[in-house]
């Protein structure tokens, strides 16, 4: 796709779109274009929906290019297609001053490749789907989730280690975590869990990053201080709030090349010793789900309860 027109109207599942600007380069320092971006995304959608789909979906753009400035937006944007499912929810604590937004919900792939074509690299979820709440004040979640952020001196690899020691810990709660690569520097550990409110969540992920960081002083800190950083993970618990949100599975990076947030498997996790062994670019995404297929497609089918 990169070689071809600057822009073209074509068909995604039966809806007719126009993709703009396609040689403009949205990596500056690797070349990677928009096409490309459009034609990653449209080829990882069958796998990235079960992701998106019912979550409200904030984005970053960067519509001139990583090397420029890009923006957050929750709100859907002037001249968003009438086919584009939109829900307004509330946005308590909103830095616009607005008490509610019109957020995107991607449900199809035909958004995808529109949300793509506007330079939206990085795809954003809270941990929570319309619908499993019915009073909007304290959605719930279907899902935990655990940042393991390195701090200086530290890489993935470490992050590993804790992973490895977290998938202990929530062994005895009956719980099973899904790691994936953050796309950046860490990773992201997910527990499926029976739909539980969004405060409960928080609170049972920051018990655990507590009794993590208490057993491995040495390597783990569950305080957001930068200062207690050096040389340790952070486990940040604390994107389990009903308004936090974490990268989508499969989403792109908006780095200085197009990294992917990549689901690995636990034998990946534990044979880890470089941190370029879980540095994914598209096209060896797409190379791995054609080999292995969905690291993840069995993600959902089993929640557990929440420990009380």
């Amino acid at each position: 796709m990169a070689a071809g027109p600057t822009q073209l109207t074509t068909e995604v599942d039966g809806q007719t779109m126009k993709l703009t600007n396609l040689g403009k380069v949205l990596y500056p320092q690797t070349g990677f274009t928009k096409a490309e971006v459009i034609d990653y995304y449209h080829q990882i959608a069958p796998l990235l929906l079960p992701h998106l789909t019912d979550r409200p979906l904030t984005r970053k753009r960067w519509p001139d290019g990583t090397g420029a400035a890009y923006f957050f937006e929750k709100n859907a944007p002037r001249g968003t297609p009438d086919w584009v499912r939109t829900v307004t929810l509330p946005t308590p604590g909103s830095s616009t001053g607005r008490d509610e937004a019109d957020f995107v919900i991607a449900d199809d792939v035909q958004t995808i490749v529109w949300l793509a074509n506007l330079a939206a690299l990085e795809l954003h979820v809270p941990q929570w789907r319309i619908g499993l709440s019915d009073d909007g004040k304290d959605p719930q979640a279907d899902l935990v989730v655990f940042d393991l952020d390195p701090g200086p001196g530290v890489t993935i690899v470490e992050c590993c280690d804790v992973a490895l020691a977290l998938r202990e810990l929530l062994g005895h709660y009956g719980l099973e975590g899904w790691p994936k690569t953050s796309g950046n520097k860490g990773m992201h550990l997910y527990v499926p869990i029976e739909p539980a409110s969004s405060r409960a969540t928080s609170a049972f992920a920051k018990q655990l990053a507590e009794q993590l960081a208490e057993a491995l002083p040495e390597n783990v800190t569950a305080n957001m201080t930068k200062a207690l950083r050096p040389g340790k993970v952070f486990i940040d618990w604390s994107q389990n709030a009903s308004a936090k949100t974490t990268l989508a599975p499969y989403s792109l990076r908006g780095a200085e090349e197009p990294r992917v947030s990549t689901p690995i498997d636990w034998d990946e996790v534990a044979a880890a010793t470089d941190q370029a062994e879980l540095t994914f670019l598209p096209h060896e995404v797409l190379a791995r789900v054609e080999q292995y297929g969905d690291v993840l497609e069995d993600l959902y089918d089993d929640p557990r309860p929440l420990p009380s």
